[in-house]
């Protein structure tokens, strides 16, 4: 039966300082493990929009963005939440009420609110994603705006209580730390993604394989049957089922040369 890997990005494919590193090793691993039947996925919590083209010149057969809410195999999309934009609107009004900075997600690129509070952590957002040639000048007042999730960071006037108990009945509100919460409506994730596409294309449990760096990586490493934490990502050891080497110690390659999905060297 056929094998499918699923990966993080950021501190697993590429590092995560301003060098914006993915090692030969890594590329060599992908190539590999495609030419020896495995199907390969980028299983990430951006958005379709913010997958590099430098991550996608590695070669994947499928992109699952957004913490589930995108999924596309082989350039054709076979899921895609749309909210409504009355929802859009409607929750970026009570964000406003609460007092919190939020970036709203798209499929198509991202969102800001002028009227917002801004802080230290979106001004250090906004100078990378400039960087990346990211285009920061949309805002929540504009037509077309609308959201398949978004971040929000707490401020010291807040009503995180109001936020909480609001959000909480359409989101999943993940603690990022610091303030920090990403927030992806009910019932997606990157394990239901994974559940979904693996059904899909008749691949069973055990031929499943996720490879990831952070906390926010646990659904998609609890769904899969191994397990696999970055050396270095200590916070994770305790749940996954083999730790591999950092990122430019050959990570990738080392974890997949383990399980027998690529050659060892």
């Amino acid at each position: 039966m056929q094998n499918i890997i699923f990966f993080d990005i950021d501190g697993t494919l590429i590092t995560e300082d301003a060098l914006r590193i993915i090692p030969d090793s890594t590329r060599r691993a992908v190539a590999l493990a495609r030419e020896n039947g495995c199907l390969t996925f980028i299983n990430t919590g951006r958005t379709r929009f913010n997958v590099s083209p430098q991550v996608r010149e590695l070669g994947f057969d499928g992109l699952i963005c957004g913490c589930g809410t995108y999924i596309e195999y082989q350039g054709e999309v076979l899921l895609y939440n749309r909210l409504t934009q009355e929802h859009c609107r409607r929750t970026a009004a009570l964000l406003r009420e609460c007092g919190v900075t939020p970036v709203y997600e798209h499929r198509d690129g991202y969102f800001f609110d002028r009227l917002a509070p801004r802080n230290a952590d979106l001004e250090d957002f906004l100078v990378s994603f400039v960087e990346e040639g990211i285009d920061i000048s949309r805002d929540i007042s504009e037509p077309e705006f609308i959201f398949d999730k978004f971040v929000i960071w707490e401020n010291p006037d807040a009503d995180m209580e109001r936020f909480r108990r609001e959000i909480g009945r359409d989101y999943e509100m993940i603690d990022r730390g610091h303030g920090f919460w990403e927030n992806v409506p009910l019932g997606f994730s990157k394990a239901t993604a994974m559940d979904f596409i693996m059904e899909r294309l008749g691949i069973p449990h055990e031929n499943s394989y996720a490879i990831g760096d952070s906390t926010n990586d646990l659904p998609m490493l609890r769904a899969a049957e191994h397990s696999i934490a970055m050396g270095g990502a200590e916070v994770i050891y305790p749940y996954v089922s083999y730790i591999t080497t950092p990122i430019l110690k050959d990570g990738i390659y080392n974890a997949l040369a383990h399980f027998g999905l690529i050659p060892s060297d």
